[in-house]
């Protein structure tokens, strides 16, 4: 896969982390690759990613793997409170949701799973640390959105997708759902101060299809306990 080196000034060092355990998925919500490189580039605009996607699946190359890019800001995943020291990021041009949301290319797709992959092999990332912006930061971002095929990904040997079948006797009570949450991965504290906009991260996420006719509670918290069984019976074997 050819890569075009844009230098962007918007990094320093990576902090408590020797290399990379995570990949951040985002989209750019801006008109244009080319707007939204110039962007990441500029040093007044204090933020940056390791790579973008263009539409056409053009792959641009902005930061080293080695230094902390500036593109989660403030977040959390599974512990983690410094999301950018720990990560790798990736911006996939698309207007997002407040320019005119569409589905992510085939073409940037592609490119998507040959970069995930070579950088899962070369660090050895788990499943459940490759997310979303809105998974770090679900109180600010909805990026990559509904549309993001994270699915197709997963059957590509990339992130995690849970069976679609639903578990029987679920209790669904709210103390439930926020405890399944948090085994996820997302943040406690985000949890306690909204609950709801945890909820449609993990819907943008997990429940794609009903993400615009909202899902029920139940359906929500049937999907959570898939997911978290997942993650906990994973990590128990791995």
């Amino acid at each position: 896969m050819k890569m075009e080196w844009v230098a962007s000034p918007n990094f320093n060092d990576r902090i408590k982390f020797d290399k990379p355990t995570m990949i951040v998925m985002h989209y750019t919500g801006m008109k244009t690759a080319e707007e939204a490189i110039h962007r990441l580039a500029d040093p007044t605009s204090k933020v940056s990613a390791h790579y973008v996607i263009a539409e056409s699946g053009s792959l641009f190359h902005l930061v080293e793997e080695n230094m902390r890019a500036w593109h989660a800001g403030k977040s959390y995943w599974r512990g983690c409170h410094d999301v950018n020291s720990a990560s790798i990021g990736i911006e996939i041009c698309n207007p997002g949701h407040e320019f005119g949301y569409v589905d992510f290319s085939p073409q940037q797709m592609e490119t998507v799973i040959w970069l995930s992959k070579k950088i899962i092999a070369q660090y050895e990332i788990q499943p459940w640390n490759i997310v979303g912006h809105s998974d770090v930061a679900p109180l600010r971002k909805f990026d990559p959105g509904e549309r993001f095929g994270w699915e197709d990904l997963a059957h590509q040997g990339i992130g995690f997708w849970p069976a679609r079948t639903s578990p029987k006797n679920i209790k669904a009570s709210s103390e439930n759902l926020s405890e399944l949450l948090e085994k996820i991965g997302y943040d406690p504290a985000a949890i306690q101060q909204k609950q709801q906009a945890v909820i449609n991260a993990f819907c943008r996420r997990f429940l794609p299809e009903h993400f615009v006719n909202f899902a029920s509670d139940v359906d929500v918290r049937m999907r959570a306990q898939l997911v978290a069984d997942w993650i906990i019976k994973a990590t128990t074997h791995s």
